[in-house]
């Protein structure tokens, strides 16, 4: 049994490092800056706020920035924050100097079938210039560099993209900040290869909404925002939608990993990198008790069993057994590197990949529970994902 588990999970291995997308090693990265153009198409961005005194400032202020040659709008959709937001965001857009390409719009009760956020974003796309020729959805924690814009529409423009998104860098200073986010973003590399997200011959679809530049065309040509209004995992499915209608001329989707546009919201502490996992991993697997347990044992064979198999060889005594796991740990930390180059992490931190995956592991099971007992989804006061019947 513990040699069949090893060989098992070398095979799962060998597999992920050759035949799924080249995931782990980080390499879709946005172009240089473009030139400045003449005829730049016009941006309306749109941000949707609840809450967020404590980072608007200086998010808004990036967005207000940006050297981008083109008409520029920013739109920021206050979701009846309590906090002040809406006078901060102002009092940010004043001090920039660039208030004339700023609107605040306060937005209307959600309806029934809506989540915050997409509701937030449809009313701000409504709000927009009709002869916006993009949509740049930007969550309201993210600064962004000032040559963002440009690098995001270069692309669309350059390779015909409906869409384009970053997958901004988070926070990751404190212990489990280093331990956690860059298996956060490996794992989503492996959900969704980039390199199969950017093949308009493949199914796969993702974006990351943090930072999403969209066409108009294509977003009316999927029904707008509130085609996918009851979405709570609404970036991946507003990539698929956009893609599942790609026209014959159209370049299709493409997401990337940033390193300058960043995360300004830290992740202090365990309970919050749990509690943003555990809001929608169980949607993920579109509640289905079988998906979970598949994915479950899936990690325990692919991330466990390796490290587990070395550990424990004084108790089974079956050398092959170990040294198969041991090689296998040795591939998987290998391939967590790239990622934590990108977030200028350091390599001891590698061979840690499958405490990292239990704790993930733990947190999906968790998301199950939430969904199973009224409280899925919840996100500032909300829950956008329960149990019926």
């Amino acid at each position: 049994m513990p040699l069949a588990l090893a060989l098992l999970s070398l095979l799962i291995w060998v597999y992920l490092l050759t035949l799924r997308g080249g995931f782990w090693r980080s390499a879709e990265r946005l172009d240089q800056p473009a030139p400045a153009r003449d005829n730049a198409p016009s941006v309306a961005a749109v941000v949707p706020a609840r809450n967020e005194a404590d980072v608007i400032g200086d998010s808004l202020g990036s967005l207000l920035a940006q050297d981008y040659p083109g008409r520029l709008s920013v739109i920021l959709v206050d979701d009846h924050s309590e906090d002040g937001t809406a006078a901060v965001a102002e009092a940010a857009a004043a001090a920039s100097g660039q208030a004339g390409r700023f609107t605040l719009l306060c937005a209307a009760p959600l309806p029934q079938g809506w989540t915050g956020k997409l509701w937030a974003l449809h009313q701000g796309s409504e709000a927009a210039a009709p002869d916006s020729d993009y949509l740049w959805f930007s969550d309201a924690d993210i600064r962004q560099p000032p040559d963002a814009l440009r690098r995001l529409v270069a692309k669309a423009e350059t390779e015909q993209r409906d869409l384009v998104s970053l997958m901004v860098a988070l926070s990751c200073s404190g212990f489990w900040e280093r331990l956690l986010i860059p298996p956060f973003i490996y794992f989503f590399q492996k959900l969704y290869p980039f390199a199969w997200v950017k093949d308009p011959k493949k199914a796969t679809a993702a974006a990351a909404g943090g930072c999403v530049l969209i066409r108009r065309a294509a977003l009316a040509r999927i029904g707008g925002v509130a085609a996918i209004r009851h979405a709570l995992i609404d970036d991946c499915t507003l990539a698929g939608a956009v893609k599942q209608s790609r026209p014959a001329e159209s370049g299709g989707i493409w997401l990337g990993l940033a390193t300058e546009a960043r995360s300004i919201r830290p992740y202090s502490g365990l309970g919050v990198i749990w509690d943003m996992v555990a809001r929608s991993a169980y949607n993920q697997l579109r509640h289905s008790p079988l998906l979970l347990a598949g994915t479950l044992v899936g990690m325990v064979v692919t991330y466990l069993v390796p490290p587990l198999l070395l550990l424990a060889w004084p108790w089974h005594q079956d050398g092959a057994a170990a040294l198969l796991g041991a090689l296998t740990w040795l591939l998987m930390a290998f391939s967590l590197l790239p990622t934590l180059k990108l977030y200028r992490q350091p390599a001891w931190l590698a061979p840690l990949l499958p405490l990292a995956a239990a704790l993930y592991s733990a947190m999906t099971f968790d998301s199950a529970l939430r969904h199973w007992r009224g409280r899925g989804g919840q996100w500032k006061g909300r829950v956008q994902d329960h149990h019926v019947g």
